[in-house]
C-alpha cells in the first residue's frame, strides 16, 4: 500500500511517502513569512501548500498515486481518538468556522481531501487531532457553569508513543495506566487509563504548565483586569496567551537550547529561575494526573522535542520519579504513526470513524 502523508504546521509543512511501514521520502518544506504574508487567512495557504507537496512529490521520482493520503487533524468538534474518513461535513466544518482556532494544522484534511479526490479509488483521512476528548465527566466540570474544561492536546503523538512503549514490553496500549508528557512549543499532560485519555489539558490557549510559547494557566481576576485595562487589544491579548507567550515572554526566546547557554556559559541567574520554574509546573502537573489515576501507575513517559534535552529531564525525573517508572521518547512521531493508522484502515486492522 502506498500512503500519502501530511503534516501542515504554522512555518512548515511536513510530507511523507510509506510503501507499507516503509518510509520512501520523508521532507520538510519550510515557508518564510515573506512567502506566509500573501495571505490574510490560513486556510487561504491550501493551494500554495498542496502544490508544493506536489512538486515535492513529483521532484523526488515518485508517481502521484497513492492508496491512501492521510493529513494531520485540525481543530474541529471534539471527538473519540482514531482514524476518521474525510467527509464533506469534515471540510465543511473547517470552513464554517466551527474550527477553534485558527492553525495550520485544519489544512490537514483540506490538503489530503483534494489530493485523493484526483485519484482513482484512492481514500483520505486524519487521525487522533488535537481535539480528540475522551475527558471523563469529572475532567469536564470547571468552577463556573458558564465554560466546561475543554482539551487540545498533542493526541496523535502522545498515542502513537504510548503504543510504541507498549509495543516494547509485550502489552497493550488498552491494558496500561499512563501519564504521557508531550513537550514542545506548547506542553501537553494526559493520563491515559487502560486506552482512554480521560484528562488532558488545553495545551494551545489557556491551562497547564507554561512551556516554551504558551502561557498555560493564569491567575483568572488578574487577567479579566488586564483585559478592561485598555492597555491591549483582544488580538494581542491572545498572542500574549498563545505565541509570545511562556519562556518567549519572560526570555525573548522558545529555544530552550539557547537559554541553557546562558545559563551554562553566562551564569545567567534569571533563566535559570524561569527555565527551571517551567520544569517546575510541568511536574506539579504531571503529579496530578497521577491523582486522576488513583496512583496507578504503570509508567510515565516523556516525547516532543525537549525531552532530547537532559537538562529538562533530569529536573524533571527528580521531580516526579516517585510516582512510577520514567521513560524518554525525544521528538516526535507523527508521521509514522499517521501512515501506520491508514495502514491499519487499508489492511482492516481497524476501522475507520464516520465524522458527524
Amino acid at each position: 500500500m502506498k500512503i500519502l502523508v501530511i503534516n501542515p504546521g504554522s512555518t512548515s509543512t511536513k510530507l511523507a511517502v510509506y510503501n507499507d511501514e516503509k518510509p520512501v521520502l520523508l521532507r520538510t518544506i519550510v515557508h518564510t513569512p515573506e512567502e506566509l504574508s500573501q495571505f490574510d487567512d490560513v486556510l487561504e495557504q491550501q493551494n500554495y501548500r498542496k502544490r508544493l507537496v506536489i512538486d515535492e512529490v513529483r521532484r523526488a521520482g515518485i508517481a502521484v498515486v497513492f492508496d491512501a493520503v492521510i493529513g494531520r487533524g485540525g481543530l474541529v468538534k471534539p471527538l473519540e481518538g482514531g482514524v476518521y474518513e474525510i467527509n464533506d461535513l469534515m471540510i465543511q466544518d473547517t470552513h464554517s468556522g466551527i474550527a477553534l482556532h485558527n492553525h495550520a494544522c485544519n489544512l490537514g484534511c483540506l490538503i489530503a481531501h483534494e489530493i485523493a479526490s484526483e485519484i482513482s479509488g484512492c481514500r483520505s483521512f486524519i487521525a487522533d487531532p488535537g481535539v480528540v476528548d475522551e475527558l471523563n465527566d469529572y475532567a469536564r466540570i470547571s468552577g463556573s457553569p458558564l465554560m466546561n474544561r475543554i482539551c487540545i492536546w498533542h493526541a496523535l503523538n502522545q498515542r502513537a508513543i504510548a503504543r510504541r512503549y507498549a509495543a516494547e514490553i509485550g502489552r497493550e496500549y488498552e491494558d496500561l495506566n499512563l501519564i504521557v508528557c508531550h513537550m514542545g512549543g506548547g506542553i501537553s499532560v494526559a493520563a491515559h487509563q487502560k486506552g482512554r485519555a480521560v484528562d488532558a489539558n488545553n495545551a494551545l490557549d489557556g491551562e497547564g504548565p507554561f512551556s516554551p510559547e504558551r502561557a498555560g494557566s493564569l491567575p483568572a481576576a488578574d487577567l479579566i483586569r488586564l483585559c478592561f485595562s485598555g492597555k491591549y487589544s483582544e488580538k494581542q491579548l491572545l498572542k500574549r496567551i498563545a505565541g509570545k507567550a511562556g519562556l518567549n515572554a519572560h526570555l525573548g526566546t522558545n529555544d530552550v537550547r539557547e537559554i541553557i547557554r546562558r545559563i551554562e556559559e553566562d551564569g545567567d541567574r534569571h533563566a535559570e529561575l524561569i527555565l527551571d520554574a517551567m520544569i517546575y509546573h510541568v511536574a506539579k502537573n504531571i503529579a496530578a494526573e497521577a491523582a486522576v489515576l488513583c496512583g496507578v501507575i504503570d509508567a510515565i513517559l516523556l516525547t516532543g522535542g525537549l525531552a532530547r534535552s537532559e537538562y529538562v529531564v533530569g529536573r524533571l525525573r527528580r521531580r516526579i520519579g516517585f510516582l512510577a517508572p520514567v521513560f524518554c521518547f525525544p521528538g516526535e512521531d507523527e508521521m509514522e504513526a499517521l501512515a501506520l493508522n491508514a495502514l491499519a484502515v487499508l489492511h482492516g486492522k481497524r476501522q475507520a470513524k464516520e465524522y458527524r
